[in-house]
């Protein structure tokens, strides 16, 4: 099963529409982003590979940082909850920009009328590492999805960008910067994200050329190049190549010349160049030379920036070192379900396979299938106390049910309130607030003494267990009317066969295969 294809936009110079051009002065530093994510394992798999060369000082000056997170305290995700075994789950997320904001940037780029430009997050994916460290899951977003991007405040100059419903995700850059991006995901996924990478057109050609050729494969001559000038400029001959440097930039930019021509297709190669790049560093150990790894430090810390949380040499030592306890084999590439728009052209929105994939990811469950079977079912939580008579407990009803693809259910919250009443819930109310999205109807708690009476509710209505939960965000019981009970007066609890099974339409890339081998489009064979 094949994702629907992204628009092939006229105007997009292998990077898409551009900005208004106006811009503030504001930190170049943080104009200076991720063009293409690839390059970033670069840096996060050097434990184990002569990292004591990291350690010069006057590297942790190159580093540039910014604030991991610009929207309102209400649109982020909770944070996330360690395992029975105290470990906890990394997210990062790794931002492409298309910025021009340096003459050496304009060259590689190409769109000379795009000098200065707001830059546009053209590359958006989130690399999950599991709490046990055993396996990584990477989620690659189109460029054009249509999402709700939340009220961002830039840290610098104060300004504040309203929220926006249904805008291009690759607009959250130019809104404060990458912390909007961020937050952009927060709100779309309610998964937490504990840091970010960014990295520009030229740190991708250094830091390319600091690692050394990475063996890529295309089924036919390829040349990115259309009639109008538009194009990577990436001239291959069939067969595999070793590629690095501004090829390397050339490959991961190329959306005309392979498959469908689409962000997608760009997405494939992506993931293909990065699988093979890991393999490649821990086959071969290629940085074990001192000079080599210096010259790759140098190139990373000048080129990449990050959040207030890996701004130094020590921090990002530290991360590198959880990373490197993946195994490859065990790394899972996959670009987010999706379909056309029916209102906007050209444009696509996240399918329920894209909710369940994120969903997956919020659960820390491997996408490659391989995690240990877990049981059934749930251990009985642990209660301190005794839950309060029916109809003394407090309980507030919120509606959730808004989806991906589908808009809320009007008078959710009030008809399952009539549903609790009549079953002896005297004290339940409707919340009257906007909707939200939760794919599983969930209970929440403040505290312990609260509890039991959370259980109560859970049991009358016939949620399970495991979807009563802990949180500070709520005041006393919430009962949060997920997208899994659209409608009727009973709950039941969806049939979990195949459910944490990866959705096909998700793509996925396991990052041991080396047999990977990028179609090429007829119309840019030579």
């Amino acid at each position: 099963m094949s994702l629907t294809p992204v628009d092939k936009d006229a105007s997009d110079d292998e990077g898409g529409a551009r900005g208004d051009g106006n811009g503030t002065g504001r930190g170049r530093r943080r104009r200076r982003v991720l063009r293409w994510s690839a390059t970033v394992l670069t840096l996060v798999i050097l434990g184990g590979a002569g990292a004591g060369y990291l350690y010069y000082e006057h590297l942790n000056a190159n580093i540039k940082s910014d604030d991991l997170n610009l929207g309102d305290a209400k649109d982020r995700a909770a944070k996330t909850q360690a395992n029975a075994a105290g470990q906890t789950a990394l997210n990062i997320l790794l931002i492409g920009s298309d910025a021009r904001d340096t003459a050496e940037n304009q060259k590689l780029g190409g769109a000379k009328d795009t000098y200065g430009g707001l830059p546009l997050a053209d590359v958006q994916m989130l690399l999950h590492v599991s709490a046990d460290r055993s396996n990584m899951s990477v989620v690659s977003m189109p460029r054009d999805t249509l999402v709700d991007i939340p009220k961002c405040t830039d840290p610098d100059t104060k300004k504040t960008y309203a929220a926006s419903t249904r805008s291009m995700t690759n607009e959250s850059l130019g809104r404060g910067g990458p912390g909007c991006t961020v937050a952009t995901w927060e709100k779309l996924t309610d998964i937490h994200i504990d840091h970010f990478m960014m990295i520009d057109f030229s740190g991708v050609v250094s830091m390319a050329d600091a690692i050394g050729g990475v063996p890529v494969c295309v089924d036919a001559n390829v040349y990115s190049h259309t009639s109008a000038g538009k194009g990577s400029g990436l001239k291959l001959e069939k067969g595999t190549h070793s590629i690095k440097g501004k090829q390397a930039l050339q490959w991961l930019r190329t959306r005309y010349g392979f498959e469908d021509d689409t962000d997608l297709a760009r997405a494939k190669a992506q993931h293909m160049y990065m699988n093979s790049m890991v393999r490649e560093l821990r086959a071969n150990a290629k940085l074990t030379n001192p000079n080599k790894l210096r010259k790759l430090a140098e190139a990373a810390t000048e080129a990449i920036t990050v959040d207030d949380g890996l701004d130094s040499i020590t921090k990002m030592y530290d991360l590198a070192t959880e990373l490197q306890k993946v195994p490859t084999e065990r790394i899972t590439m996959t670009t987010m379900p999706n379909a056309y728009d029916t209102v906007q052209t050209g444009r696509v929105v996240p399918t329920e396979d894209a909710a369940k994939l994120f969903r997956l990811v919020r659960e820390d469950i491997a996408l490659d299938g391989k995690d240990e079977k877990k049981t059934t079912a749930s251990p009985s939580p642990t209660v301190t106390d005794t839950a309060a008579a029916d109809d003394r407990i407090a309980v507030q009803v919120h509606n959730s049910t808004r989806t991906g693809t589908l808009a809320p259910v009007v008078g959710r919250a009030s008809a399952v309130t009539d549903v609790l009443k009549a079953k002896g819930f005297d004290e339940a109310v409707a919340d009257t607030s906007a909707a939200t999205s939760e794919e599983t109807t969930v209970i929440r708690y403040p505290s312990a003494d609260l509890q039991a009476d959370a259980l109560r509710v859970a049991k009358v209505l016939g949620v399970p267990t495991s979807q009563v939960k802990k949180s500070t965000d709520v005041s006393g019981v919430t009962l949060y009317v997920g997208g899994d009970w659209r409608s009727g007066t009973k709950y039941t609890a969806s049939a979990k066969e195949d459910d944490d099974k990866t959705p096909e339409s998700a793509q996925a890339m396991n990052g041991a295969d080396d047999s990977q081998c990028m179609h090429v489009d007829p119309n840019y064979t030579w």
